[in-house]
């Protein structure tokens, strides 16, 4: 899918615009997550970036961001079946919530540079990475940064790969600077792995949704696949989170490890998640 071009907006942006307007014909500042700077031309009905004209917004609400969709500025969210929603940050760098879960990382550090510290661990560069669950494509990006030759992304769902291109801070598999090093497919991995050739990639990084959602990707079986596709002396990180033992009764990444070693890696906890080589 082509990737969103325009202007993004959120409450506090919206009110500088409205509040420059007043004071100034200019407004400088970003209007694409902070990804970039640049300036828009201010006057009394409408604003000018990059050449198109619009509406000042009124009445935007916090933690949303919104795009224009030809008409109005509508909210980056869709719901079928679940409310899926991008979600600003003080990084700039968004998340996103399915049904008001915050999927990923961001009260401590940015989204971005969460998935940059776990992709290290797997050491990318000039090497082939199966990326299991793609979502905003976080570690897809910090794999193409860090010079993997190849990325295969999978991600299962409709509206996530949507998300993606009105996000300024996800990869597209079709720019210039992927340089063709990125796959994406719209595809459920737990599937789609069958099809992956034995011993055919250099490195993985599994980031799964919690336990209670997807459970097949934390089963013994898949595990088995992730090991058949990696070399021996391969490297995989695989995100747990830190579940409450107390409230949970479970130790989740402690029974991923036991998991992963059956299926024939050394592991180690790391971050927030296991490490694991393939033996």
């Amino acid at each position: 899918m082509p990737h969103y071009s325009g202007p993004l907006l959120t409450r506090p942006i919206a009110e500088q615009l409205q509040a420059a307007r007043a004071d100034t014909g200019t407004w400088s500042g970003s209007l694409d997550l902070g990804r970039s700077s640049g300036q828009a031309q201010l006057d009394r009905d409408r604003w000018q970036w990059n050449g198109q004209r619009y509406p000042y917004p009124t009445a935007l609400k916090d933690r949303t961001i919104y795009y224009w969709d030809g008409e109005d500025f509508a909210p980056v969210s869709r719901f079928s079946g679940s409310l899926i929603k991008l979600v600003p940050t003080q990084w700039g760098t968004p998340t996103f919530e399915i049904d008001g879960i915050k999927m990923l990382v961001s009260a401590q550090l940015s989204p971005i540079d969460d998935a940059r510290r776990k992709v290290e661990l797997i050491e990318p560069r000039g090497k082939t990475v199966l990326d299991t669950c793609g979502g905003l494509g976080y570690f897809a990006a910090c794999c193409l940064q860090s010079g993997a030759a190849r990325i295969q992304s999978f991600e299962k769902n409709e509206d996530v790969l949507w998300l993606r291109t009105l996000n300024p801070w996800s990869p597209d598999p079709d720019a210039p600077d992927s340089g063709g090093r990125l796959q994406l497919a719209h595809a459920d991995v737990s599937k789609a792995i069958v099809q992956i050739a034995d011993a055919s990639v250099d490195a993985l990084l599994h980031d799964p949704p919690r336990f209670g959602i997807a459970g097949e990707l934390y089963s013994q079986t898949f595990y088995d696949h992730l090991a058949r596709v990696l070399r021996r002396g391969g490297r995989l990180f695989h995100y747990t989170g830190s579940p409450n033992k107390l409230t949970s009764g479970r130790d989740v990444p402690r029974e991923v490890a036991k998991r992963l070693e059956k299926a024939g890696f050394k592991t180690q906890l790391a971050l927030d998640g296991v490490l694991g080589i393939r033996r």
